[in-house]
């Protein structure tokens, strides 16, 4: 794979106006979303809803590639055409999550960090010819009393640096996500120092592994107030320090950043990406890769009734994905 094929790749996931829709939740994570509105975890049910979000009408206007999970990249619409197919022929760029998810970081009581390495090699090359054109793994980052460690942000940060090798060996744009957690009482400074301390040490490590810039996006969680911060930071101070963060931190050789909705509501998500962008022109493309934020009014009619609501779930969906494309051109209203 060319470095030219790799960036044109990447210019797509953050083409203007255009953002990422993450429904790569593992089977245990949609069953509790599924749970939470009594409908029933079975490959069937996850197979119709994913196939529910990707076929929602005139969706590639403001999405340019989703994030599949292992199971879903294998499924196929109702007609029988696989997903990766079914997304290429209406301009969505299929991508897959490739981590194995956390585990306890050894000798680190708190902290956690993100396994899939071993074997890595050979499942890219399964997904590239499955129909994948980039990949997204996730690393985790707990603000707590003296959390996270050093350790931690660098064993993490070395982990998504091997992984985006691998995957532009194989033709994979590579997404890394070194997501902060909006868990805690921490106020906004914590976090800016947080944040700021995991993006140099990716980036160090990217470098370090000969990763190419140009063919790599990164999905960043805005720095924000803890969940349980009694002062909650307005719009505009997270648009700010996340920006300052952002320049601090990223080169501007990258071409775009898409940021996690990490449990913030779905307009919040909005604002603060429309905000950002009103504050640029900046450095590099600012866009969205929202999963719950995309998808949460939707799940919720579909569970009333599956089949008549079917299309009012969509036109939920068609509407996040609109604003926020509008927000990632700085041009959001107000829902």
């Amino acid at each position: 794979m060319s470095i030219e094929q790799l960036a044109e790749t990447a210019q797509a996931l953050v083409a203007p106006g255009k953002g990422i829709i993450a429904i790569d939740e593992s089977t245990a994570t949609i069953g509790k979303r599924f749970a939470a509105v009594g409908i029933d975890n079975t490959e069937e049910n996850r197979r119709a809803y994913r196939e529910l979000l990707l076929t929602t009408p005139r969706l590639a206007e403001h999405i340019s590639g989703a994030i599949l999970y292992d199971e879903t990249i294998r499924q196929a619409t109702a007609d029988g055409v696989p997903f990766p197919q079914y997304m290429a022929e209406h301009g969505i760029l299929p991508g897959i999550k490739v981590d194995k998810g956390t585990v306890p970081l050894a000798g680190y009581p708190g902290e956690l960090v993100t396994e899939g390495l071993d074997g890595l090699r050979g499942r890219l090359q399964e997904y590239y010819a499955l129909g994948a054109r980039f990949a997204k793994w996730r690393a985790v980052i707990t603000i707590g009393e003296d959390i996270p460690t050093g350790t931690c942000i660098d064993v993490n940060a070395h982990a998504l640096a091997r992984y985006a090798a691998l995957c532009q060996e194989q033709g994979l744009v590579p997404v890394v996500e070194p997501e902060v957690l909006m868990d805690g009482e921490h106020d906004i400074e914590t976090c800016y120092e947080v944040t700021e301390a995991v993006l140099r040490s990716l980036f160090g490590s990217l470098y370090d592994q000969n990763v190419l810039l140009e063919g790599t996006i990164l999905k960043a969680s805005m720095v924000i107030s803890g969940k349980d911060c009694p002062e909650q930071a307005d719009v505009q101070e997270v648009a700010e320090s996340t920006l300052m963060c952002l320049k601090t931190t990223v080169p501007a050789i990258l071409p775009g950043i898409v940021f996690l909705s990490g449990g913030q509501s779905d307009e919040a998500a909005t604002a603060h990406l429309d905000a950002m962008n009103r504050l640029g022109p900046n450095p590099w493309t600012l866009s969205f890769s929202y999963g719950r934020a995309m998808q949460q009014a939707a799940l919720q009619l579909w569970a009333r009734d599956m089949k008549s609501n079917a299309r009012k779930a969509q036109d939920t969906v068609y509407a996040r994905a609109r604003a926020n494309g509008l927000a990632a051109l700085g041009q959001w209203q107000g829902d």
